[in-house]
């Protein structure tokens, strides 16, 4: 473990290079700390310094520069104190009011949960350079703050606002908590808050209606769309026999899920570029010079919903191996603005059990009567290890080296992990933290097979409970010795589906169930996949086989749709036999000019495919109801089954004249394209809906991203395609080119709100600049010194 647990470093910080062009400018202060921040071309940062602590300062420094309010709002969600300054009733990010998101977070603060993990050494503890680095975020955000002051903040969603104001390490550290949440607890939250037994209400305001654990049937993980594609692509797969890397990670465009773009440099320690999600102060997918790592969601569940079979006449005790056992109780009080504005005290109680928070949600079957009682048990409850794993990662230069960092931490909260080196070694495994349970355990101790949630398992027996690997670093998990694995010397790939087809020459077996073992692929993940089957062969019109940087980057935008492709021309002939079509309230639609458009179409969502909003439409009517296919799914044929859509069927005939009637309805055009209806801030946004089986997922409203005055309206939001980046590993070097389809600011007043989306618009890239020599060359490059 010693090889990973990034000793301190003090080497002097490298001569500042000599500016050929650019603001120069040095801010003195007495912080004790020491770092450069150089942005290039759209703002994007490149941090130096000369220890973890001056790294993380630069890095704070430059996050609240663009985005202090976004993460001040954050703090305020993760103190507890958005009742208090917001009013309970106020609608937070997530699921749930103000009240009961603030009695969560209280609740877990009051439970000293974070301090107690702080208080272990690493691995299971954070690493002291981690330590140092989340230390300088803090400190480097509230240097921006101090200098900029509260009033004079360039975004005005919190110029001025009482609640803005200094951070401290332990808010970054709860927000890394909560991150590693995400596919979990986080889900759950208000359903733990609000959650009480029957004839005992909640006080306070009325139960907040608590999201769960979604999961969409194309097994993209949950309600808060984490979603991806990633390909690792190795020497037999590229063209040059170099390792390559697409991430293409789907995530919202508003909210704490967002990216920024950065290159963290400790010269002769860790040099790694690319992207965090807000508030991290490490890189999660990226690339150091001769490595190169992403994710996308696993598809494992990360927790476990129990029953807890309840004493008669007593609902707050339980039976566990037929003895009694009385739930936890922990009284929470919350500050509350009125609507005067004086503030009060409003107490709630939070249950706990054996296996975690007491949860109520009538609506997901899992409320609280007389007889059940239902809790969660989240396999992240003890993770503070994802962020020293990423910043092991940081600073590998291959596969084995990655490896090693997994295995030391394990602290992967929710992802699978792809990985290339220049050697052209390839690297998949899911060694996110998966509850010990295994198939027999799933069988036996399974009640209720739930789609909005885990499985719903008996609490009432302890063999049901979490078992034991000796590989793993904390009770309850799998250890690696059984994570799914697979390394290639052709390529690994993943877009949400289960590890199963990975790669389906070498289709993995003999993982644990939990993992997921279906092997039918959602239609995004066989597109995925057959673009680079047809790229290896050279049969997919980008010319001779194997891939190349600039045809990654093409393949990437090509913005094919894998229904479209399988089964347009059955509509086509479907509507060329039966021009007119019976919609679902009966009336009669003429369908014969969006047969022709359908049949013009040329299959792709971007501003040449005059016709993808028609057949997103469609594809809306199909998804629900039973369309019938004359090609039923065939094990043999995984990527192109099912397909042909059957034409004599009465749900697909209404499907497509449901569609032109509401398009004529709404005013849009037959043949519109997906850039005439999705706009992030007017701008012109290509790729379409997962469902449509696209691989470009982007979903947006003409509206998103639009501005009142200057901020975001509410119901603007977009997701989709975030932080994309190809990169080809080369004995000289990366060569990389990346968007961050959003920006670098959340502000919409910043030139970079949107300078990259219309990049993304026009299916362009920034090249990007990671030595010295491409930094300093920069014609935009601005430099600020931070010294203590």
């Amino acid at each position: 473990m010693a090889a990973f647990a990034l000793a301190s470093v003090t080497a002097a910080l490298l001569p500042a290079p000599a500016l050929a062009a650019g603001d120069d400018r040095e801010l003195g202060g007495g912080d004790g700390y020491s770092a450069q921040v150089r942005r290039t071309e759209y703002g994007i940062p490149h941090v130096l310094a000369h220890d973890f602590r001056g790294l993380g300062y630069g890095y704070g420094y430059a996050f609240a520069q663009d985005n202090l309010c976004e993460l001040a709002d954050q703090v305020v969600t993760l103190r507890g104190e958005r009742s208090r300054w917001f009013g309970p009733d106020g609608e937070s990010p997530g699921d749930g009011m103000n009240l009961a998101l603030d009695t969560y977070h209280q609740g877990l603060r009051r439970a000293g949960t974070v301090h107690r993990l702080l208080e272990q050494s690493a691995p299971l503890g954070p690493t002291e350079d981690l330590r140092r680095m989340v230390e300088g975020y803090a400190a480097g955000y509230d240097r921006y703050l101090r200098d900029t002051g509260v009033d004079a903040l360039p975004d005005a969603s919190c110029r001025g606002r009482q609640w803005v104001g200094p951070i401290t390490a332990e808010d970054i550290w709860n927000l890394i908590y909560e991150v590693n949440g995400n596919a979990g607890i986080a889900d759950v939250q208000a359903a733990v808050a609000t959650a009480a037994p029957p004839g005992a209400a909640a006080s306070g305001a009325a139960p907040a209606r608590a999201g769960g654990v979604k999961r969409p049937a194309d097994g993209s993980q949950n309600g808060r769309d984490l979603g991806s594609n990633a390909w690792a692509l190795g020497r037999e797969a590229t063209r040059e026999g170099h390792g390559m890397m697409l991430a293409n990670p789907h995530l919202p465009w508003v909210g704490g899920h967002r990216f920024y773009q950065v290159q963290l440099t400790i010269p002769g320690v860790l040099d790694v570029s690319g992207a965090a999600l807000y508030g991290t102060p490490v890189v999660e997918i990226g690339h150091t010079r001769d490595l190169a790592f992403t994710s996308t969601t696993s598809f494992a569940d990360h927790g476990s919903v129990y029953r807890l079979t309840l004493v008669p006449g007593d609902p707050t005790s339980y039976l566990v191996d037929g003895r009694a056992e009385r739930m936890g109780r922990q009284d929470v009080p919350v500050t509350v603005r009125g609507a005067d504005g004086r503030l009060s005290t409003v107490t709630r109680t939070i249950y706990t059990s054996r296996y975690g928070p007491v949860l109520a949600d009538q609506d997901a079957g899992v409320g609280w009567t007389d007889t059940y009682a239902y809790a969660f048990r989240d396999a992240n409850a003890d993770n503070l290890r994802s962020m020293s794993e990423w910043l092991a990662m940081d600073r590998s230069q291959s596969v084995a080296e990655l490896k090693r960092a997994q295995d030391t931490y394990q602290g992967m909260p929710w992802s699978y992990t792809f990985a290339s080196d220049v050697s052209g070694a390839t690297y998949f495994t899911d060694s996110s933290a998966v509850p010990h349970l295994s198939d027999e355990q799933l069988a036996r101790c399974t009640l209720v097979p739930s789609h909005d949630l885990p499985a719903v398992l008996d609490g009432s027996i302890t063999s049901c409970a979490w078992g034991t690997d000796p590989g793993a670093v904390v009770p309850g998990l799998f250890g690696p010795a059984n994570h799914p694995r697979l390394e290639r010397a052709d390529y690994v790939a993943n877009s949400n589906n289960n590890p199963y087809l990975t790669n389906p020459a070498a289709p993995l077996a003999g993982y644990p169930g939990i993992y997921g073992t279906e092997p039918r692929l959602s239609p995004r993940a066989q597109l995925g996949l057959r673009m680079i089957a047809e790229r290896r062969e050279g049969t997919d019109g980008l010319g001779a086989p194997g891939f190349t940087l600039s045809t990654l980057q093409a393949a990437m935008f090509g913005d094919r749709e894998q229904n479209a492709e399988l089964d347009r021309d059955d509509a086509v002939a479907m509507c060329r036999a039966n021009p007119v079509l019976s919609a679902s309230d009966g009336s009669r639609v003429d369908v014969s000019r969006a047969c022709e458009v359908l049949a013009a179409w040329n299959t792709r969502a971007d501003d040449t495919g005059h016709g993808a909003v028609l057949w997103q439409a469609f594809g809306y009517g199909l998804h629900t109801r039973n369309p019938v296919w004359r090609v039923p799914y065939d094990p043999a044929q995984p990527l192109t089954t099912p397909r042909g859509l059957d034409g004599d069927s009465p749900d697909v005939r209404r499907a497509l004249a449901d569609a032109v009637q509401r398009l004529g309805r709404d005013g849009t055009a037959l043949d519109a394209t997906i850039g005439d209806v999705q706009r992030w801030a007017g701008i012109a946004l290509h790729g379409c809906d997962d469902g449509a089986g696209c691989f470009d997922v982007v979903t947006a409203s003409p509206a998103s991203g639009s501005t009142g005055g200057s901020v975001p309206q509410p119901g603007t939001g977009a997701r989709g395609s975030s932080f994309v980046m190809a990169t080809e590993l080369t004995p000289q070097g990366p060569r990389t080119r990346t968007v961050l389809t959003y920006g670098e600011s959340v502000n919409p007043a910043s030139p970079h709100y949107t300078d990259q989306t219309a990049l993304f618009s026009r299916k362009q890239w920034v090249t990007e600049r990671f030595t010295e020599a491409e930094i300093t060359a920069s014609p935009a490059l601005e430099t600020t010194r931070l010294r203590g």
